[in-house]
């Protein structure tokens, strides 16, 4: 018994074995024929060489008076600003755009019609070809204009005037394309880091345009008082007779000097954000001396997670404009400037590569 014990064990681990290493190279086979069947290729994402970013903002204002012993007028204010940004790198090749819109609007008691109170816009190209890894060789185009016509409001001659009168009353300041500056410059492009921006196009010509060549009311002539040039065929002309004809003025001047763009924008932390854009620019045909200036800035206080507190100023000198004024009926030059401080809701869109 004991023997045949033993020859069945014997029988039973020499099966077990056996089948243990069928087992064995049969698992070896599949994975071997698992490695040898081809694998579908999973294609490489396409690069992305865009950066792009828009902040939107709309804010609004209210006062409301009842029985105020102060005195004060009811008013509503609405503003908008659009600040974007696309921009393409590749390889040496660089195109950086940014676009600045902003439009605004009051409405007051005391002044039954509506107001604007701000209109600003810039839009800015530039094309490089990297040099070194902080500097560019670039052409540069610039736009400056605004959207609707502008006025000062003065008050109507007549009693208890209506909205029609304060229409007629009104002075034309400014239109879209009066004035309106569109540069083109050659220069180069220093990026030191990636919240500064200099441009400097010592070779930059472009034009200033006043489109608008009807005279304005109380006698204002848009195109003298921005410096446009008389036609040649009224250049004899008397001062005063020229004066109140805004057809015997050009719609255009032809500018050729350096420019030089600085632009900055700095988050300082979570809830503190400054931006700053400065364009000087000398004009080497006149006055090459007189730096025409634009300078934006812009502070914005993150209160909430879709609301700020928001400050802009805007300060413009250029010596061809005239600033007419009760004081100086003939126009004065004249630094302007502009501060605005509004509330609203904020909303940034944004890429990343």
């Amino acid at each position: 018994m004991k023997k045949l014990f033993a020859i069945l064990a014997g029988s039973a681990l020499s099966v077990a074995a056996f089948a243990q290493n069928n087992a064995q190279e049969a698992a070896a086979a599949a994975a071997a024929a698992i490695a040898g069947t081809p694998q579908a290729e999973v294609p490489a994402p396409k690069p992305n060489y865009w950066t792009r970013s828009l902040m939107t903002n709309i804010s609004f204002g209210q006062n409301s008076y009842w029985n105020w012993a102060k005195g004060g007028n009811n008013n509503v204010s609405l503003n908008a600003t659009i600040d974007g940004s696309a921009d393409y790198a590749k390889d040496k090749v660089v195109w950086k755009n940014h676009m600045l819109l902003k439009y605004g609007f009051l409405y007051s008691e005391d002044k039954p019609i509506y107001q604007k109170n701000i209109d600003q816009m810039l839009l800015e190209s530039t094309l490089g070809y990297k040099a070194t890894p902080t500097l560019s060789y670039s052409a540069k185009f610039t736009f400056l204009n605004q959207f609707t016509n502008g006025y000062t409001y003065k008050a109507p001659s007549v009693e208890e005037p209506t909205k029609k009168d304060w229409k007629d009353a009104r002075e034309l300041k400014s239109g879209f394309l009066s004035p309106g500056i569109v540069t083109l410059g050659l220069g180069v492009d220093w990026v030191p880091n990636n919240w500064l921006t200099v441009n400097f196009a010592p070779l930059t010509g472009g034009f200033t345009i006043v489109s608008e060549k009807e005279l304005g009311l109380w006698g204002e002539n848009l195109r003298k008082n921005y410096g446009m040039a008389l036609k040649k065929e009224y250049e004899d002309v008397d001062v005063k007779e020229a004066a109140v004809h805004p057809e015997y003025y050009r719609g255009a001047r032809f500018e050729f000097g350096a420019q030089l763009t600085v632009g900055a924008k700095v988050k300082i932390n979570d809830n503190f954000e400054a931006s700053t854009k400065f364009i000087g620019f000398s004009n080497y045909l006149k006055n090459p001396q007189n730096i025409r200036v634009y300078w934006d800035n812009t502070l914005s206080w993150k209160l909430a997670k879709y609301f700020a507190l928001t400050m802009n100023t805007n300060l413009i000198y250029d010596d061809t404009i005239l600033i007419v004024d009760i004081d100086h009926p003939n126009g004065h030059k004249a630094v302007q400037f502009f501060e605005g401080l509004l509330f609203g809701f904020t909303y940034t869109f944004s890429s990343k590569k």
